[in-house]
């Protein structure tokens, strides 16, 4: 149950909505989709040996330019995902569908003057490029949208923006608050799984490479990932690098396999934000930080012979995160892990931005109504380890680890991306960890939910992402896939 629905808005605010990297669709010249569809598409990009995927690699030395290639950005993404490069997501439709219950509605023509203006605007940008790219072109959606919209004058004539983000959406919109003006019209930043100060898990992919039994593909996929400012840009600010007794930063080593000049202008970029923020205390007071919790995250990276090893823990503590972020990388303003400004959501990064505790919090901000009942938040967390990849003809493990020793019920359920279940299993939890394992699971994109068996249940639900491509499919002999954080 959610707070009262109402035709009308409580705020006259221009509500903007950007997705996480890859989630946007993206078109060449022609209107032709490179990037879009479903994971159902990716799928079949890989067997067709990954042509669409070459048209996504950039240029040597594009910095925070368009490559002038035709390549556009439509709309955001139903579930997307793709091997090596960040991490599979659920698309962005309950969002979008609660912000519609909140009376939010985007004009039905943009491009047309004399349509009536809306007060929801979905932003898809192209996630290849720089976030300082981004954040210009952020703001050059923003203006005439918001425009448009005061022009109804009277109580609408001052409205300003509330920038709604997920992942890397929430570095876009920092670049764009703090160096392209957008701090003049913006009331708040809700940010959903941001990486504040980066992640571990890009480095382990952008040093590794994409590795995981892609055969020809990982070649295409890596130097493709390899290209991308953006995905420079998750890379960690804070020490992560293991040397010795002491962490290091990109600054003070170098990383394997990666251009040294993009690594720097990387973590330039988040030092001059962070920077920006500080010298403007209001940035502090408009931000809304909303981070997954408890999940088994890769926080820092030790190397060996010339390969980046993922550890879950820091200065040997496991700090956790949304198995993408970790905490330390999902917290700005220097915040503290024990401030009250961080809204803790037990989940995993992919659900995070549709997990029914987490559109609450979207709504107390937006409306101010406080919600008294939240489901889905139970009192007992759990910890789900799953591959984002596997192979068809290879089993699917699923471990959940519990920190209360009593006996939960457990189902762990499978569904396609058309929400059919295919499978739920019951296992049960031994020394406080519980393991079910998915056979026969065809190539496609399936959400694993676990959670109690009964809606009364204590236990909290957590929803992961698991791809599974055709091995034969990829050019490659099946062969045995890890399980949660592995290092292979």
């Amino acid at each position: 149950m959610t707070a009262a629905r109402t035709a009308k808005p409580s705020s006259t605010d221009l509500v903007v909505v950007l997705p996480g990297i890859m989630g946007s669709t993206l078109v060449d010249r022609d209107g032709q989709l490179v990037w879009g569809l479903s994971v159902g598409s990716l799928m079949r990009t890989l067997r067709s040996r990954g042509e669409g995927l070459r048209r996504l690699r950039l240029p040597s030395g594009i910095g925070d330019e368009h490559p002038g290639d035709g390549i556009r950005p439509t709309a955001l993404m139903p579930d997307h995902g793709l091997p090596g490069i960040w991490t599979p997501v659920k698309g962005y439709d309950k969002l979008i569908d609660r912000l519609h219950g909140l009376g939010y509605r985007p004009s039905p023509d943009p491009c047309n003057p004399a349509a009536p203006p809306g007060n929801l605007l979905e932003v898809p940008y192209d996630w290849r490029l720089s976030n300082r790219y981004n954040g210009r072109y952020l703001a050059q959606q923003i203006q005439p949208a918001l425009e448009r919209w005061r022009t109804q004058g009277g109580e609408y004539a001052d409205a300003r923006v509330v920038l709604v983000c997920h992942s890397m959406g929430g570095l876009v919109a920092r670049w764009y608050l703090e160096r392209c003006s957008g701090a003049d019209v913006t009331r708040k930043l809700v940010a959903f799984g941001t990486p504040w100060r980066g992640a571990a898990k890009a480095v382990e992919q952008l040093v590794n490479g994409v590795h995981k039994g892609l055969g020809p593909l990982s070649v295409d996929l890596t130097e493709m990932a390899r290209s991308l400012p953006a995905l420079h840009q998750l890379l960690p600010e804070y020490a992560f690098l293991s040397s010795g007794s002491d962490l290091l930063k990109t600054t003070e080593t170098t990383l394997p396999e990666l251009d040294t000049g993009m690594v720097a202008d990387a973590m330039h970029f988040h030092t001059e934000l962070q920077g920006a923020e500080t010298a403007r205390p209001a940035s502090l007071e408009a931000t809304h930080m909303i981070v997954g919790a408890r999940q088994p995250t890769w926080t820092t990276i030790s190397l060996q012979n010339g390969r980046a090893v993922p550890l879950d823990t820091i200065d040997g503590r496991n700090e956790y995160g949304d198995a993408t972020v970790p905490l330390p990388g999902g917290i700005g303003h220097g915040l503290t892990q024990t401030s009250n400004r961080i809204r803790r959501i037990v989940d995993q990064h992919g659900n995070l931005h549709r997990n029914p505790a987490a559109l609450d919090e979207l709504e107390e901000i937006l409306t101010g109504n406080d919600i008294r009942y939240r489901p889905g938040e139970g009192e007992v967390p759990i910890r789900v380890a799953a591959p984002d990849l596997s192979l068809a003809g290879q089993p699917v493990t699923v471990i959940v680890d519990l920190d209360d020793d009593a006996r939960h019920a457990l189902a762990v359920t499978v569904t396609d991306e058309d929400g059919r279940t295919l499978d739920t299993l019951r296992p049960r939890i031994r020394n406080s960890r519980a393991e079910a394992t998915f056979d026969d699971l065809p190539p496609g994109a399936y959400t694993v939910t676990v959670a109690g068996i009964t809606p009364a249940s204590p236990v909290t639900p957590v929803n992961t992402i698991v791809l599974v491509t055709d091995a034969i499919a990829a050019g490659q002999r099946p062969q045995a896939q890890g399980t949660g954080a592995d290092t292979s």
